[in-house]
């Protein structure tokens, strides 16, 4: 055995030494009974820990469905990835909503599939921390020209054994933390997807409705075109009018470039590419009865799936640090066994050969003992993570309190300013602008003053569009505030639009 070089620098370790017992052949048989005990005794606790049939997607599927009513499905084999594609072929073929958006998120994007690998890999690294060690083997055969040496002997730490069903439970821990980050994961693709549908539709709905206007006001400047030609109108108003169509034309192209940037963000959430790139998005929804939600505060710190894995986190801290606190004073305790055979040859005094041989077995136990600090450091380091990870639970608490309550009032703000815009400002404008449009023609008024109305019917159209593309993004914030899952990611107030088409928009 090899001793420190240097105590200060190792632990010291205490070795405890049997004494050497003459093997006799008789005795073979019970001490192969006995080594075929130990065996089917480390096979059985072996056996204890394996791999769940599913790899922990059932309670991903089932938190999903509870939360948001969609599937998923890890796609481990060709039939899993022919019945993903099949449902998601049948949901494109139709213009998508942000519910079929969502759905074809949850079973086509590769980036949720790494999260689920990574889920599946956290089950591996749970069913290695629950067996027991593995023994050491080692052989060794020292031979000289007279004698012949042979040395056997296994090495197993009892400290890992005596620890082991501790480590077995937090090893289970971590693996449901684990399950409930993949479940974060799921919830946060789901809420960037919708968000990303209603920019997207709110693009084409921009877009839509900057091409009627413009169709509009091509045959207004073609109409002052001919009366300048024949002098019934003046070239100010003439260039008033084609300077507005001017700007129509590059409002036109920004909407455009933009639809096209958000129908680029939402493929990606989507994971698609090749012919599915034909999809279509749909129109955004009309505006919804106002949801009226008593105690927020409370149904969020209850669902919150964030606030439930920092508590798990919290109490797997707790028994690690019960664990260390119970093993301070011993690093490791390692109990070997050896089996030594000796043989040798000498010459007696009538010149003849004799030979001799002799087995003995030695138990030898080692304890590593931090006789330096006694477990000050480690138990320190252990309680510091617990109240670091309290402290943080404790901030989390308090933030997600003031997110629900935040969501909220985004959400109710932004009804308002839709329901405004649908049920006043659009509708004024609308009448303003057939007011203007028939005092231009019994000549009571001048171009200027139609086109300045019909200016601000765009900017009213548009902000209207804007306005109900936030209304839904702050409803997906509010419900993921509630629930977890990306409930920081969406700002209603981003300058991106979204999709649908313009029959909301109060033309």
């Amino acid at each position: 055995m090899t001793k420190p070089s240097s105590p200060a620098a190792t632990p010291s370790r205490i070795h405890t030494q049997g004494p050497a017992l003459t093997a006799s052949p008789v005795s073979k048989a019970r001490r192969l009974l006995r080594w075929t005990l130990l065996a089917g005794a480390t096979a059985l606790l072996g056996g204890c820990a394996s791999f769940s049939a599913d790899g922990g997607m059932g309670a991903i599927q089932t938190a999903t469905y509870a939360d948001i009513g969609k599937d998923v499905a890890k796609i481990g084999d060709d039939q899993a990835a022919l019945t993903a594609k099949d449902r998601v072929d049948q949901l494109l073929r139709k213009p998508l909503t942000a519910d079929a958006a969502v759905q074809v998120a949850l079973l086509n994007n590769r980036g949720l599939q790494a999260a689920f690998n990574e889920l599946g890999m956290a089950e591996a690294q749970m069913v290695a921390a629950s067996l027991p060690p593995n023994p050491r083997f080692g052989i060794s055969k020292l031979s000289g020209r007279f004698e012949v040496e042979i040395e056997r002997q296994i090495v197993g730490s009892l400290l890992a054994l005596a620890t082991l069903p501790a480590r077995a439970e937090i090893a289970r821990d971590r693996f449901q933390t684990a399950q409930m980050r993949t479940a974060e994961a799921v919830l946060k693709l789901a809420a960037d997807t919708r968000r990303q549908y209603y920019r997207a539709a709110a693009a084409n709905a921009q877009v839509a409705f900057y091409q009627e206007a413009k169709s509009s006001t091509d045959a207004a400047s073609e109409l002052l075109k001919r009366l300048g030609e024949s002098g019934g109108v003046n070239k100010i108003d003439q260039a008033r009018e084609f300077a507005f169509e001017a700007e129509l034309t590059v409002q036109l192209a920004q909407a455009r470039q933009q639809q096209r940037q958000e129908r680029e963000r939402l493929v990606r959430q989507l994971g698609l590419w090749g012919d599915d790139l034909k999809f279509r998005v749909g129109s955004l929804p009309p505006l919804p009865r106002l949801q009226s939600v008593k105690a927020i505060e409370a149904e969020a710190l209850r669902k919150r799936v964030d606030l439930r894995i920092a508590r798990a986190e919290l109490d797997t801290l707790a028994k690690s640090l019960g664990l260390t606190q119970a093993t301070r004073f011993v690093n490791d305790i390692d109990l070997l066994g050896r089996r030594t055979y000796d043989r040798s040859r000498s010459v007696n005094d009538h010149g003849h050969v004799e030979r001799e041989a002799s087995r003995s077995r030695t138990l030898e136990l080692e304890i590593d003992i931090p006789i330096y600090d006694f477990g000050q450091s480690k138990v320190a380091l252990a309680e510091q993570t617990y109240m670091q990870a309290a402290n943080k639970l404790a901030e989390k608490a308090v933030n997600i309190r003031s997110e629900a309550r935040e969501a909220y009032t985004a959400y109710r703000a932004h009804y308002d300013i839709t329901r405004q815009y649908q049920t006043n400002v659009l509708p004024l404008r609308k009448i303003i602008q057939e007011q203007s449009l028939l005092q231009y023609s019994g000549m009571l008024n001048d171009v200027t003053d139609l086109i300045a109305d019909a200016r601000s019917r765009i900017l009213s159209n548009v902000a209207a569009i804007n306005a109900r593309r936030d209304f839904w993004i702050a409803h997906t914030d509010f419900k993921h505030a509630l629930i977890g899952g990306g409930s920081a990611g969406g700002s209603a107030t981003v300058a991106a639009a979204g999709g649908g088409d313009a029959g909301g928009a109060g033309h």
